[in-house]
C-alpha cells in the first residue's frame, strides 16, 4: 500500500498537485505541450559521383554517400515514411574543384543533375540546395580569397548568386545560403525574381556559428578549410545579440525561413529567434550533434532512441518548426 493511501497517512493541505497530470501516460499525452511530429524533419542526404555507390561516413555512422542512382532509390523510401524535405549535399571530386567554386554554377554539374532526377522520380518531396562555395574551392573556404588569406565578401556573392540561379534553373524548391557572407540573401532574392523563380524560397542560415560541431560534416564533404578557419564570417559561439540583428537583416532582404546552426548548444538562440519573427524556424541538428550521440549509444552509455526523441524535442520545445537532422530516417520509423 502506498503512502498516500494508508490509512496513518495524513495529506498535506495542498490545493496543487501538478503530479496527477503526470500519474499515467495517456494522461501525460493529453497535457503534453510540444510534439514532435514526423512533419517537422529534414533529412540532409550526400550525393557522389558514380554509379551504384553506397559509401558509410566513419564519423556518422548510419550515414552514407550516395551515387545519384542509388540516392534516388533512398530518396523514395524517405518519401514513403512521409519525410517532406531533404537537403542536398554534394561530395565534387578534386580535379573539379578551383580557386573560385566555379563548378558551382555548372549547369551540368552533380547538384544540377541530381535535383533534375529527383523532381523527375520523387516530385512530391521538397529538395532544398545549399548555397556555399566550400565543397567546390581547392581551399574548403565558403568565399573567394584574396593574396592575403581574406575572404572577400562581394566577388563572393556574385558566385552565390550565379549558384543559386542554377539550382533554380534545375527545379529546386529552396536555395539555402549557408555561407554567412554580408548582402547574400538580398542578392540572390533579387536576381531569382528577375529571372523569373519568384516560387523558388530561400532558407537562410542567417545565426550560424563557427562552430567545433562541424567536423563529422567537413569529413563526408571533405570540405574543411585547408588554411585558417571560418571565424571572419560565420558568428562567434559568445554572441546572442548579433544573431537576432542577422535574422533581421535576412529577413529585410527576402529570406522565407530563418535558421539557427546548430541547434542543441544553441537552444537559447532558437528560442529568441523565434520571439523575434513570425517566420519559420529551422533549426540544424549537426553532425557533430549526431555523432556524439551515436558514439555514446554504440558505447552503451545511453538509451539511443529515447536522447534522439529527447533532443529533437527540446529544439522543438525552444521554437523550432522545422529541424534538419541525421536522424530523421529513424525518427519517422519511430513515430510510425
Amino acid at each position: 500500500m502506498s503512502v498516500e493511501n494508508s490509512s496513518t497517512a495524513k495529506p498535506l493541505n495542498l490545493l496543487q498537485r501538478p503530479r496527477r497530470l503526470r500519474r499515467t501516460a495517456t494522461l501525460r499525452r493529453m497535457v503534453r505541450e510540444t510534439t514532435l511530429t514526423v512533419d517537422d524533419l529534414i533529412y540532409p542526404m550526400f550525393v557522389m559521383e558514380g554509379e551504384g555507390q553506397k559509401v558509410e561516413i566513419t564519423s556518422m555512422p548510419g550515414c552514407y554517400r550516395y551515387s545519384l542512382d542509388l540516392l534516388l532509390k533512398e530518396i523514395a523510401e524517405v518519401s514513403q515514411l512521409g519525410i517532406p524535405a531533404i537537403a542536398l549535399f554534394p561530395v565534387i571530386s578534386e580535379n573539379k574543384k578551383d580557386d573560385i567554386g566555379a563548378e558551382s554554377y555548372n549547369p551540368d554539374g552533380l547538384v544540377q543533375q541530381t535535383v533534375k532526377a529527383i523532381k523527375q522520380t520523387v516530385p512530391g518531396i521538397v529538395v532544398i540546395t545549399d548555397v556555399a562555395l566550400d565543397p567546390f574551392t581547392t581551399h574548403g573556404h565558403d568565399g573567394l580569397v584574396d593574396e592575403n588569406g581574406t575572404i572577400l565578401n562581394d566577388p563572393t556573392v556574385e558566385v552565390l548568386v550565379k549558384m543559386a540561379l542554377s539550382q533554380a534553373a534545375a527545379g529546386t524548391d529552396f536555395v539555402a545560403p549557408s555561407d554567412m557572407m554580408d548582402g547574400r540573401i538580398g542578392a540572390i532574392r533579387q536576381a531569382l525574381d528577375a529571372e523569373g523563380y519568384i516560387n523558388v524560397g530561400i532558407l537562410a542560415y542567417s545565426a550560424k556559428y563557427a562552430s567545433a560541431y562541424y567536423g563529422p560534416f567537413r569529413d563526408a564533404l571533405d570540405s574543411a578549410p585547408k588554411f585558417g578557419d571560418k571565424k571572419t564570417y560565420q558568428m562567434d559561439a559568445a554572441n546572442a545579440k548579433e544573431a537576432i540583428k542577422e535574422v533581421e537583416l535576412d529577413i529585410a532582404e527576402g529570406a522565407d525561413i530563418v535558421m539557427v546552426k546548430p541547434a542543441l548548444a544553441y537552444l537559447d538562440i532558437i528560442h529568441q529567434v523565434r520571439q523575434a519573427t513570425q517566420l519559420p524556424v529551422a533549426a540544424y541538428n549537426v553532425s557533430g550533434e549526431y555523432a556524439m550521440i551515436k558514439a555514446a549509444a554504440q558505447m552503451g552509455w545511453i538509451n539511443e532512441k529515447q536522447v534522439i526523441l529527447e533532443s529533437l524535442t527540446s529544439m522543438k520545445r525552444a521554437g523550432a518548426d522545422l529541424i534538419l537532422t541525421y536522424f530523421a530516417k529513424e525518427v519517422a520509423l519511430m513515430l510510425l
